[in-house]
């Protein structure tokens, strides 16, 4: 269950994001506002001002579970001890009111045998909760108080274990964790595939155990003015993506790329590779499926902002087959090669004839290149045989 041995190097299990370190940025990067969303993940928010700070107490347990691990055993280890030294001073006044403190004859029963002081009490509260018996101190019929308050101590102390494994057990088995081994490319591209300019991005999974009903989402966050002159700061669009299916749900098990076709419905589709350059957009992709092996809910995020996306350029092949079988070569993982791509936006693409028009001006210009290289080669040879002459 763990990663594909041999497959993965190792310097990439240890980070989320599979990037490659040599990959060239294409542009210069300039000062921008704050991203929306880190690479790892995590959401770029600050809440503050929260004036009901009491709702976080209405729900204890995701609480406890959202706390760091010191916070929650530091929690933990307080609740012990005061339910301790709580109980411990109860079953020293019980002591104490019957008059188990004093010493006398032998024919006098106390509430709990053994009890000559607050140490001892504090003791008899540690073996009745944690149900350790040392055979010293027990509670007799003497008192109905004293068997009352074993009652409620042993419904408290059942109560705070239950709620420790709990905690421990979600924090243990939280969803982010398996998300650490699903990775994400650095830098997402735009080229054209199968004669459309498309918005691509590739993510896999590390782990031989697979991700059940996988899909995935992306959006773009920008700033936007609405007609009535409405500024909105974090201005979020879902962004459709190419799936034969008419779903965006992914089987992954290997590397894939996911593919988002810019047309009419884009909101990239008045983005060229000059306005990618000034724009301040962010892309998030969001991936969401069930982890095969424990059943719980996992969700990776990433995000790619202006100076991550590649313009004309598409990623490189990772599977090969070997001996009967597909090998993944990941540290191919975030590796682009160039490709010729227009440089005008989808709908200059489109109001000037589509793809077709750009091959057929790109294979004229290659053409009247070649004849210019052909009638130099003429004009050089001429003047070679003249001299020779």
């Amino acid at each position: 269950m763990l990663s594909r041995k041999g497959l993965v190097p190792e310097d990439y299990l240890l980070t989320r994001l599979a990037e490659n370190v040599l990959q060239p940025k294409l542009f210069k990067a300039k000062p921008r506002k704050a991203r929306f969303v880190a690479k790892n993940g995590a959401c770029n928010v600050a809440h503050t001002n929260i004036r009901e700070q009491g709702r976080f107490l209405q729900d204890v347990f995701t609480t406890l579970v959202d706390l760091k691990w010191l916070h929650t055993l530091i929690i933990f280890t307080m609740s012990f001890l005061c339910s301790w030294l709580l109980f411990g001073m109860i079953w020293w006044l019980i002591a104490f009111a019957h008059g188990d403190l004093d010493p006398r004859g032998d024919d006098f029963v106390p509430c709990v045998t053994d009890i000559h002081s607050f140490s001892s009490a504090f003791l008899f509260s540690i073996e009745v909760q944690v149900t350790i018996g040392f055979g010293g101190r027990m509670v007799t019929e003497e008192c109905f108080s004293a068997i009352l308050i074993l009652i409620v101590q042993n419904i408290i102390g059942l109560l705070i274990n239950a709620i420790m494994l709990g905690c421990i057990f979600m924090k243990t088995a939280q969803a982010n964790r398996r998300a650490e081994t699903l990775i994400f490319s650095k830098h997402a591209v735009i080229s054209v595939r199968n004669n459309k300019l498309c918005f691509m991005m590739r993510l896999g999974d590390l782990r031989k155990s697979m991700i059940i009903s996988a899909t995935v989402r992306l959006q773009v966050v920008r700033k936007t003015t609405t007609q009535e002159g409405e500024v909105v700061p974090l201005n979020q669009i879902d962004i459709h993506l190419d799936n034969p299916v008419g779903t965006n749900g992914v089987f992954l098990v290997s590397p894939l790329i996911i593919c988002h076709v810019i047309d009419k419905d884009s909101p990239l589709y008045e983005l060229s590779a000059l306005d990618l350059q000034h724009e301040d957009i962010e892309v998030i992709a969001v991936l969401e499926g069930v982890v095969e092996t424990t059943g719980i809910t996992t969700q990776a995020r990433t995000s790619y902002v202006s100076e991550e996306i590649l313009w004309g350029q598409r990623f490189v092949p990772t599977i090969s087959e070997e001996d009967g079988m597909y090998a993944v070569d990941y540290s191919k993982f975030g590796n682009t090669t160039k490709v010729p791509t227009p440089c005008c936006s989808a709908k200059q693409l489109d109001e000037a004839g589509g793809i077709a028009r750009f091959k057929l001006n790109e294979g004229v210009t290659l053409r009247a290149t070649v004849r210019r290289r052909r009638g130099s080669t003429v004009v050089r040879r001429s003047k070679v045989e003249t001299l020779v002459n």
